[in-house]
């Protein structure tokens, strides 16, 4: 008989996801813990209950605790009988990203919105009182065999030193920017798609494994059938640490039609081309559903994957059936056949060039297509 585990596992969100969701779906703050769970879980952004339900099948327990969600994180306590502080801090920066949301959700009532401006936020020193509070009174109810942080940047290691003799193994995952100053040691554990984080940890001392990421084949029950409007489409993040990305997209969109969902717009120039084909963000489902609908879906990795491939995209995008084509990096061919399930640029000319033949030859970038989809 195999043996069960319990896991623990900790992610946040974004604030601008996060707004979204309690904007779209009015009252729900007031919800219990688990109808909140619900529909966090039904909305696909990020990496949903991919892992704790997999988990669940393959017979152990496990939990998601999504640590910067202050109406669920704050419901579970009620509901525990934990009395915490409920103080936040407004960060200067917040009253931009409000005004996004705004526009965003202009036509969900302001009053839905505005409990979310005092709510769900790290204060400008750190996390607020409550974010500890409750993780912590988290991790003793459910005293994991093991703790999976997916988000080694937002719950320090000094706190997580003080709960280990309330966890088995303490494991981590980043693929992100390495959070500055931080020290790794009380990971039993740490996994990262990024082969060159892989070998960071392990200099450092600290245990590492290569964990690849993948597509949640559950998500295709839940998307309509694909019209393929969009010839080309990116969505992703437009933050200074995607330089790159933002000169490959001001290339193309000299060139193309494209559909650009993400974050991060308020950092590019005014005169930027990228503005004219900027649609919004999407999440979860809606990025899931603009992938799907796409002939074609760009891909650019940040700045730290260096020659690795190794985000999301470029399962998700594979995943739903849409052709991806994205940058080339030395180890792809260890998860797709460039050529045959993928197709990989080197150069922004060339992407362009790559776009507009497989916008003429249908039945070439359907075979891909499918393909990529099928490995």
């Amino acid at each position: 008989m195999t043996q069960s585990f319990r896991f623990l596992i900790f992610n946040t969100d974004y604030p601008e996801f996060l707004l979204g969701l309690y904007a779209n779906h009015p009252g729900l703050e007031q919800a219990p813990y688990e109808e909140q769970m619900q529909v966090r879980v039904e909305s696909l952004f990020g990496v949903a209950d991919f892992y704790s339900r997999n988990l669940r099948e393959l017979g152990h327990e496990a939990y998601d605790i999504h640590a910067n969600n202050e109406f669920m994180q704050q419901t579970w306590a009620r509901e525990h009988d934990i009395v915490v502080d409920g103080s936040t801090t407004l960060p200067p920066w917040w009253c931009q990203t409000y005004q996004k949301a705004k526009r965003i959700a202009a036509k969900t009532p302001l009053r839905y919105l505005k409990p979310l401006v005092r709510s769900m936020l790290r204060s400008s020193a750190g996390q607020p009182v409550w974010f500890y509070d409750i993780l912590s009174a988290q991790i003793k109810n459910y005293r994991p065999d093991v703790l999976l942080n997916q988000d080694i940047g937002a719950i320090g290691t000094e706190f997580l030193k003080e709960m280990k003799p309330y966890v088995g193994l303490l494991v981590g995952q980043i693929a992100s920017p390495l959070p500055p100053g931080e020290k790794f040691s009380c990971y039993d554990l740490v996994i990262s798609s990024l082969p060159n984080f892989v070998d960071y940890f392990r200099k450092a001392g600290v245990p590492s494994e290569l964990h690849r990421l993948g597509f949640e084949p559950a998500v295709l029950n839940k998307l309509d059938a694909s019209g393929k409007r969009f010839p080309v489409s990116f969505v992703g993040s437009l933050s200074a640490d995607h330089d790159g990305r933002i000169r490959l997209l001001e290339h193309l969109c000299r060139r193309f039609e494209i559909e650009i969902r993400g974050q991060g717009i308020e950092s590019l120039p005014k005169d930027s081309p990228i503005l004219r084909h900027y649609k919004g963000q999407a999440w979860g489902m809606e990025m899931y559903r603009i992938l799907r609908n796409s002939k074609i879906t760009l891909n650019h990795h940040i700045g730290i994957a260096n020659d690795y491939a190794n985000n999301m995209r470029l399962f998700e995008a594979t995943g739903v059936g849409a052709l991806l084509v994205t940058d080339e990096k030395v180890n792809l061919n260890e998860m797709f056949e460039p050529g045959k399930e993928v197709i990989a640029y080197r150069t922004p000319e060339e992407c362009a060039e790559m776009i507009a033949y497989y916008l003429e030859h249908e039945t070439e970038r359907r075979i891909i297509a499918r393909a990529g989809q099928q490995k």
